[in-house]
């Protein structure tokens, strides 16, 4: 019986995203009908198995997004929307870059104090909107939406401060990070894959420990399933919404170290925008577990990189991939609503079945 319910629960559990898989294979399809391309062929090359430098490159874009994802969990668990991951990994990786950059210690003690600073820069911003939710009663979807703005003025009015221009040409950058501050890459079929990936796994683990085996964590998913019962119970339900902000800050001033230390190794106008936007999609494609968010992050990773290809082969806009996993998104939340009614359903059939076996047996023994 408790291996069939296990059974029930783990093809539940699949068969959300599962479902939401095939809904934006079919819609994806349509438009790509509807708009007259080859949408057999823009699935065969989507779907192909990668080259070595596309495995490479999904590794690297996934950790950036999984490092993303998590930070946005963290507010998740606790009922809070933090879309301000966006302007809160910019405006760090703009502080760790500029710290990075002055080298004022060496080695790896330089890069320790460029992440710090990025993380504390990171919470400091997204502390801004758990203040005003815990002081004031503002949504910190508004405030982080509006923080996003901020941050990208901030940031560039400072990057125009401290920026030093390469030699001919219009990009603007801060100081390049010196070389015995970069993070080494691992080697991988051929290429290398960010060093950073064993921070983003330490991060996962991290916050699964955090949420799972600590009285805090406990504190937190309390607080988010209901309010009043955590302040019922003991809770200091304003102290876990302005912490929990400042977590999700910090992991987001971690988002853009991959692309600081391993890639660009410096603070541009060039520097990759969006990810944090890209980590509420696939937060919610993992349902805020550290397991389900890094297969979300893959899946992502390998549609982008997949896609790249498709305006030179097949004269198709690879932001189709857009509409895919703007699709995988829609269709996930309304799966696993779907599902959930369903589980609920089982589970009162199996108890009435049950109920009505003992009645039986009752009604035998007399």
């Amino acid at each position: 019986m408790r291996t069939e319910s296990r059974l029930t629960r783990i093809g539940l559990a699949l068969a959300a995203p599962a479902l939401a898989l095939v809904v934006a294979f079919v819609v994806t399809s349509l438009v790509l009908i509807l708009a007259g391309d080859d949408w057999i062929g823009v699935w065969s090359q989507i779907l192909s198995w990668p080259s070595n430098r596309t495995m490479v490159n999904i590794l690297n874009a996934a950790t950036v997004y999984y490092l993303s994802a998590v930070a946005v969990a963290i507010g998740f668990r606790m009922n809070l929307f933090n879309i301000g991951v966006d302007g809160q990994y910019r405006i760090a990786s703009f502080a760790a870059a500029w710290v990075a950059g002055e080298a004022w210690l060496p080695g790896f003690l330089n890069i320790a104090l460029a992440l710090v600073a990025g993380m504390l820069v990171g919470a400091m911003w997204a502390g801004i909107a758990g203040l005003l939710r815990v002081t004031r009663g503002v949504s910190e979807v508004i405030s982080t939406i509006m923080l996003n703005a901020i941050a990208t003025a901030v940031v560039a009015y400072l990057l125009r401060k401290v920026a030093v221009r390469e030699e001919g040409s219009n990009i603007i950058s801060t100081k390049p990070v010196p070389e015995g501050s970069r993070i080494p890459g691992i080697p991988f079929l051929g290429g290398e894959v960010y060093g950073f990936i064993v921070v983003a796994i330490i991060v996962g683990i991290a916050y699964w420990l955090l949420i799972n085996r600590t009285r805090f964590g406990f504190d937190l998913r309390a607080a988010g399933q209901s309010e009043s019962a955590a302040v019922a119970s003991g809770i200091n339900v304003k102290k876990m919404i302005l912490v929990t902000m400042l977590l999700s800050g910090a992991v987001a001033g971690l988002v853009g170290m991959p692309l600081l230390f391993g890639q660009d190794y410096a603070y541009g106008s060039t520097f990759q925008s969006g990810l944090g936007f890209a980590g509420i999609a696939i937060a919610l494609l993992g349902r805020n577990h550290p397991v389900g968010i890094a297969i979300g992050a893959l899946l992502f990773a390998f549609l982008d990189q997949q896609s790249n290809p498709l305006q030179i082969l097949l004269d198709v806009s690879p932001d189709i991939v857009k509409v895919t996993q703007g699709v995988i998104v829609l269709a996930v939340v309304i799966a696993y609503e779907v599902v959930r009614r369903y589980g609920v359903r089982l589970e009162q059939r199996q108890v009435a079945a049950a109920l009505d076996s003992q009645h039986q047996e009752k009604e035998v023994a007399r």
